[in-house]
């Protein structure tokens, strides 16, 4: 007879005596198995990279990682360094921020006057479908090469983004709720806590993770075009010297702080859906 838990399943065969047997696979299931596997397949690439660069692929190209270590070093050992991950991070924290702002208030406003939004959800369709990079050359001309021109690249394609979740997350709001509340006397604030807040904070927390890799993105390319300081601009200046070491410590310096910053979003998600009861939701039911 087989015994199933959301754990584990075990096994139980009839005429033997003493507790159930673990399948031998479950143990490779756990997490700090999944983390030592995660190692052993960066451990590999990584040893992959280093042999074959050079014999395989120019190493010009890709470099090696012994080298791309030594420029990271180089980086984090210099001031110039410094000041550029802090350019970089501050515009993409602005530009995030803000973007999350607008996009909240144009989700909200258009989301809660019907005609407005059908007045209007067009025209944002058609300006969100202009590619941000696109825009680039404009922000450079209204605000120059400082960092408000990509503070507004990042912003722009964040904003779209969280407009779109919390404007469809408002039409999609049910309407029975709506009036179940209202005919037991709630007001407009026990609908705003018991049913709008509750609908749109999956769909907010979703359009802030994807919000996020995109501020990074619309910051590198602003720093791309024009810029004299910034991540972007130490990428784009490795790229006209030839310096793959340079451009793919450059790249380790993105990644990290894309895991940091979807780090932060994943825990202030976590922690929002526990307060508002929402967390259960997401827990798999276990297999009967």
């Amino acid at each position: 007879m087989a015994i199933a838990t959301d754990k584990a399943v075990t096994t139980h065969e009839p005429g033997t005596s003493g507790p159930p047997r673990k399948k031998k696979h479950a143990g490779w299931q756990s997490t700090p198995s999944v983390i030592v596997l995660r190692i052993l397949v960066i451990a590999a690439a990584l040893i992959l990279w280093q042999l074959m660069s050079g014999t395989v692929v120019p190493e010009y190209a890709v470099s090696k990682p012994t080298e791309v270590y030594d420029a990271l070093i180089k980086m984090f050992s210099s001031d110039a360094g410094w000041i550029d991950i802090k350019v970089t991070t501050t515009e993409v924290l602005a530009g995030f921020g803000l973007g999350v702002a607008a996009g909240t208030v144009m989700g909200l406003v258009l989301g809660s006057f019907p005609l407005l939004g059908r007045v209007l959800e067009p025209l944002v369709a058609a300006v969100n479908g202009i590619p941000k990079i696109a825009l680039a050359p404009l922000f450079l001309l209204f605000f120059g090469i400082g960092p408000w021109s990509k503070i507004t690249i990042a912003m722009t394609g964040v904003a779209f983004v969280v407009f779109y979740n919390i404007y469809l997350g408002l039409r999609l709001r049910e309407r029975e709720l709506v009036e179940v509340v209202q005919v037991m006397g709630g007001r407009r604030h026990h609908v705003l806590g018991y049913v709008t807040i509750p609908t749109l904070a999956a769909p907010f927390f979703a359009a802030l993770k994807t919000g996020g890799p995109l501020a990074i993105l619309g910051v590198i390319g602003g720093e791309f075009i024009a810029s004299s300081e910034g991540v972007g601009h130490g990428l784009f200046t490795a790229a006209q010297n030839l310096d793959a070491a340079a451009e793919f410590a450059g790249l380790i310096v993105l990644v990290a702080l894309t895991l940091a910053l979807n780090g932060v979003l994943t825990a202030l998600d976590t922690y929002a859906l526990k307060r508002l009861g929402l967390a259960a939701r997401r827990r798999p039911h276990p297999k009967g």
